[in-house]
């Protein structure tokens, strides 16, 4: 890529909310009546790649794996040394936000690397707690 001179304030050449619409064509979306219906299923990992201080202000889903956004990628990778293997487990995961840009981002981050097994929230958890599906304290969760 060619160095441009860019100064503060200026418009980015590609903005944030391009790379989420590019990263939304790639990642299914589930709607938050879809993925209610997943909560106990068995072969879904709900992932919450919210910033822990959100999940201390708003609970969570209750079950779900929590997994900061800036950690993902190296959790999810065996050949990282922060590997988790709750997230690599065969399931396919559910990542959610607040509200779906950060999540569009990982899954699209996720299948780059081949983890093609990932999909997620639509409108992400302000949609969840909108359409009045169960959450929990982070303490409960």
């Amino acid at each position: 890529m060619e160095h441009t001179t860019r100064r503060p304030g200026e418009p980015l050449p590609v903005p944030a909310s391009e790379l989420v619409a590019r990263a939304n064509t790639r990642v299914h979306t589930l709607s938050p009546e879809e993925a209610g219906a997943l909560v106990d299923d068995p072969g879904h990992l709900f992932v919450d790649i919210r910033d822990p201080r959100e999940w201390e202000a708003h609970g969570t889903i209750p079950g779900a794996f929590r997994a900061p956004r800036g950690m993902l990628e190296f959790w999810v990778d065996p050949e990282s040394p922060y590997y988790k293997p709750a997230l690599d487990d065969g399931r396919t995961l559910i990542l959610y936000c607040g509200s779906a840009w950060r999540s569009a981002l990982s899954g699209a981050a996720l299948h780059e690397m081949g983890r093609t097994d990932v999909v997620h929230l639509e409108g992400g958890f302000s949609a969840w707690q909108k359409a009045g599906l169960p959450t929990a304290p982070l303490h409960d969760a």
